[in-house]
């Protein structure tokens, strides 16, 4: 049976990746390049009879009858499959949110990758800027109601990818001798202007609740934690474990401050403290890399995981993909062939917000919160975790498609801890990672406030200013960001809480960057998997 799996995983995976161009680019395929996703209904029909065969296949699978690798690879792709289905039958988004039609990553990724010769990346990219006016045209026959906050974004975000066009597509076209695709690029480009007018047409109208319900909430969140824990337990545990943080953070700030006795106010004034040292629009990248190079060299002098000698560059948030975070890895592909290097990228402030705002979006995003942002996207969070699960070879394919979120950023707070834990940065560092995780549990209470009882944005801002200790622009955002999206800020609390237990069961006489490596050598699987692979006698 165990080759019969092995053969018929990869016969799902390939259909998988043959109609998910984003999905097959994320995993480092290219056969999707020339093409942009096909939201019409035909095609979501299609796409759902292949899953649902998919699911049917996958069930006749026996996982005793495999070994453990591929017992979880079944599991996983099983949960995937399920999960897509679920996402296309229920959720529905491609028919609410504008933003799953923005084609600006799919164009982006041909740009800023040489993955294979010029010549095929722009004949690649010219059929995707051809394909544009129809699938906006889809979008725009497909799309109804939207909730007015996606509709916001998306203006943003579609006037961005308008300038990715004019501004990044010719230095691509310079590098091919005699290629010209100004007509297909002009049209693409007036596509998009046309899209966004008929978005901004469509604001005031714009008016679904962006709230999932507390029904499809718990399915949607089943799907995307993969993990024994149900919404009201992440609640319950989120609350008790804000509580626990916030002592601590007490602590360290009476420890900063010399103050016998803490308490919120004396966080609130050690923050302060803090926050006067930040960045500005024109500093920022160059204190990212400098907190790398810092982080980098700690993780060495500390051995906590075996580092590896893939290129990591900085660069400033494309303006296509800003709104949703302040910060994001963009990983190389576990099927990518070519040496390719990952991509942390930072937001700037927008150029129209005041002068007030762009003040206190920097006092959060400070010098020393940088640091700690670092060590989550970077070293050793996510560039290095995620350049581990590119090196696992099984005997499937489903790791290269089926990775956790779980798993991913729950690594990544872990490792906040463990570099905080070992003396990164010192109090100033531990205080701000005291603060991501205060943001971390309230962004879970968040998301199920959001969309499982009302919060209104009244509530939700008392609950990351006062216990969160966040400034008003962060806040702010992370209002907007709990209604763009649903489950994925949970993915952060739950994760911890998962990868730090597994971390916590170290065997004794295992050394630490053993044990960390050995926790990164599975891909990236849910984390009840990880914990089934590497310790089987406890599951």
């Amino acid at each position: 049976m165990s080759q019969s799996f092995v053969e018929r995983a990869g016969r799902i995976v390939d259909a998988i990746l043959e109609v998910d161009p984003e999905g097959a680019g994320w995993a480092g395929d290219h056969r999707a390049d020339d093409r942009l996703p096909d939201w019409s209904p035909e095609a979501v029909r299609a796409r759902t009879a292949m899953l649902r065969e998919a699911s049917h296949a996958l069930a006749e699978v026996d996982p005793d009858d495999l070994d453990a690798e591929d017992a979880v690879d079944l599991a996983l792709l099983h949960r995937e499959v399920d999960a897509r289905l679920f996402l296309l039958g229920e959720i529905r988004e491609h028919e609410w949110n504008p933003l799953l039609h923005n084609p600006g990553p799919l164009l982006y990724n041909l740009l800023a990758r040489p993955f294979a010769p010029p010549e095929q990346r722009l004949a690649a990219l010219s059929a995707r800027l051809e394909a544009v006016p129809d699938a906006l045209a889809t979008a725009r026959a497909t799309l109804t109601e939207s909730p007015r906050v996606h509709v916001e974004t998306a203006i943003g975000q579609f006037g961005g990818v308008a300038a990715l066009i004019r501004d990044q597509v010719p230095a691509l076209v310079a590098e091919v001798p005699g290629a010209k695709i100004d007509a297909i690029a002009a049209n693409a480009t007036a596509a998009l202007t046309e899209f966004v007018d008929w978005l901004r047409a469509r604001v005031d109208t714009s008016d679904r609740d962006p709230r999932l319900g507390r029904k499809l909430f718990e399915a949607k969140l089943w799907h995307t934690l993969d993990s024994d824990f149900g919404a009201d337990e992440v609640l319950a545990r989120a609350h008790r474990h804000m509580d626990r943080v916030t002592t601590e953070i007490r602590a360290a700030a009476g420890e900063l401050l010399g103050v016998a006795d803490p308490d919120d106010a004396t966080v609130r004034t050690a923050l302060d403290r803090l926050a006067a040292d930040y960045p500005s629009n024109d500093t920022v990248i160059a204190g990212i890399r400098t907190a790398l190079a810092e982080a980098e060299t700690f993780v060495a002098t500390h051995d906590l995981a075996t580092p590896v000698p893939d290129e990591l560059v900085v660069q400033e948030m494309p303006e296509f993909a800003r709104g949703v975070a302040v910060a994001y890895c963009d990983p190389v592909g576990p099927l990518e062939t070519a040496d390719l290097p990952t991509f942390y990228a930072i937001s700037p402030t927008p150029a129209d917000w005041p002068a007030e705002r762009v003040a206190s979006f920097y006092r959060e995003y400070n010098n020393h919160m940088l640091r700690n942002i670092t060590v989550h996207e970077a070293m050793p969070g996510h560039f290095l975790q995620l350049a581990h699960a590119r090196r696992f070879r099984g005997s499937t394919p489903v790791r290269a498609l089926c990775a956790s979120g779980t798993f991913i950023e729950g690594w990544a707070v872990y490792t906040e801890e463990l570099m905080s834990r070992y003396g990164f940065g010192g109090l100033p560092v531990l205080l701000q990672r005291l603060k991501s995780h205060l943001r971390m549990t309230v962004n879970a209470i968040l998301d199920h406030g959001v969309h499982c009882t009302g919060m209104t944005e009244a509530e939700a801002m008392n609950l990351m200013l006062r216990r969160g200790f966040q400034e008003e622009g962060e806040a702010a955002g992370k209002w907007r960001r709990a209604q763009l999206g649903s489950t994925q800020l949970s993915t952060y609390f739950v994760g911890y809480s998962e990868m730090s237990e597994i971390a916590a069961d170290r065997p004794s006489g295992i050394p630490l960057r053993q044990w960390h490596d050995a926790m990164l050598a599975h891909g990236s699987p849910s984390p009840r998997h990880l914990r089934r692979l590497l310790l089987p006698e406890r599951d």
